[in-house]
């Protein structure tokens, strides 16, 4: 008799990763999610200690691949509008790129679990909070290199993570990527925060 297969672990997580993506973190309980890695519940926490703990490993692997990680690679040398204007691009044609339109992993947690789940709820707001920081401090860097004025800097950081979410959020049900561009740009040249290629060889 053969010897059975070996667990791959991070496999698992990333099956896990697409079953939350899909239904929602509530819809998978430990029973459900036992159940599609043919483990039993015991295996489950043997393995990944909580749903609560294997929730934050799956978005930990979510945001590892995500759209957002082109924002970690700006620096303060950066033309930071343009670079902050292709991310929105990518994110819109990644998002439109999705045909089950699931959105995004940890913007759809918001509303299912902050204020309602004690546990994962703060950790999610601190999420959100750490990107508002981040868009903040990019607009510093682009205050800093003559590109912007310093008037509303909180402001426009809010700004561009209120649009982010709401790209997530309609793309769910307008996955075209020439329509999502059009608004996102829109609003980016509302702010004056759009820089196109062409203006920043100007500069």
């Amino acid at each position: 008799m053969g010897r059975p297969k070996a667990f791959d672990r991070d496999l698992a997580v990333r099956t896990v990763m697409e079953e939350m993506w899909t239904k929602g973190y509530e819809a998978c309980s430990v029973k459900a999610i036992s159940e599609t890695l043919g483990i039993t519940r015991s295996s489950f926490y043997n393995t990944f200690g909580s749903r609560e703990d294997l929730f934050i490993e799956v978005v930990d692997v979510y945001l590892q691949e995500s759209p957002d990680m082109r924002l970690s690679e700006i620096t303060a040398e950066s033309h930071v509008l343009y670079e902050i204007s292709r991310f929105f691009q990518v994110v819109c044609k990644t998002r439109a790129a999705d045909t089950d339109g699931r959105g995004c992993l940890a913007v759809n947690s918001i509303s299912e679990l902050v204020g309602k789940d004690n546990t994962i709820g703060p950790l999610i707001e601190d999420a959100i909070q750490d990107r508002i920081e981040r868009f903040e401090r990019l607009l510093q860097w682009a205050v800093d290199n003559g590109e912007i004025s310093s008037e509303d800097i909180h402001a426009k950081a809010l700004a561009l993570q209120n649009l982010l979410l709401g790209i997530n959020v309609i793309a769910k049900v307008v996955r075209d990527e020439q329509s999502l561009w059009a608004s996102t740009k829109q609003t980016l040249v509302g702010l004056d925060l759009y820089r196109s290629e062409a203006q920043t060889a100007l500069a």
